[in-house]
């Protein structure tokens, strides 16, 4: 059973293979399981015995600071692997960002089937690449001097990862963005209505956003 289970929590229903993940592969079988918004999948310095696979909903990882400011290294989307780790416990801690369900994979059972087998090397090889892309991403997101350029460029990336349709649904909070962005929750907001103002985004309500992309994108390389 997957760590912090909470008493009430709904069981998990019978094990299954996830859409396409390890195919060809019939013994490495994930456990589909729910978490509530904000609830705590594993924790930072715990054991890491588990891989997670997100089907719905999103997950964000995240660091606390010594200085006590919160750093969030990744947003996890639907079909994005997480929670493999170099080492034998987790360097951060990951949590529901809204109600989630992801496969729960057996870590030693992965790794095993990676040995064994040359297809599931291979998906988990596309998935490393694409973790290490994403790194990347937030590299230069970091690197971009000012609040309008992390943002726009942080909302294509979203759009992009999302099905890239323009219109989506933030699964993150402001204060998400800010942690991610290395900016304050009053930046955020306010560049979030510089943007609509300047008709490089809609916001028909909630976190629903409709993008403009090619004024996006000519802010982000301007």
């Amino acid at each position: 059973m997957p760590p912090h289970t909470a008493v009430g929590h709904p069981a998990p229903v019978p094990s299954m293979n996830g859409s396409g993940l390890f195919a060809g592969c019939p013994d490495l079988i994930g456990t589909p399981f729910s978490y509530a918004r904000e609830e705590e999948v594993y924790g930072e310095g715990e054991e890491a015995e588990f891989v997670y696979r997100v089907v719905s909903g999103a997950v964000r990882t995240h660091k606390v600071l010594s200085d006590g400011r919160r750093q969030i290294t990744g947003f996890h989307l639907p079909g994005d692997l997480f929670g493999f780790e170099q080492g034998d416990t987790h360097r951060h801690t990951a949590e529901a960002l809204s109600d989630a369900r992801v496969l729960i994979f057996k870590r030693r059972q992965v790794e095993r089937a990676a040995t064994d087998r040359a297809e599931v090397a291979c998906q988990l090889w596309g998935m490393a690449t694409n973790n290490l892309r994403l790194a990347q991403d937030l590299t230069l997101l970091l690197g971009r001097r000012t609040a309008t350029e992390r943002v726009a460029a942080f909302l294509m990336e979203v759009d992009e990862r999302l099905g890239g349709s323009g219109t989506f649904s933030l699964p993150m909070t402001r204060r998400d963005i800010a942690d991610y962005l290395g900016l304050t929750i009053e930046t955020v907001s306010r560049t979030l209505s510089q943007l609509e103002e300047g008709g490089a985004l809609q916001r028909p309500g909630g976190r629903q956003l409709s993008l403009r992309r090619a004024k996006l994108r000519r802010m982000v390389e301007d």
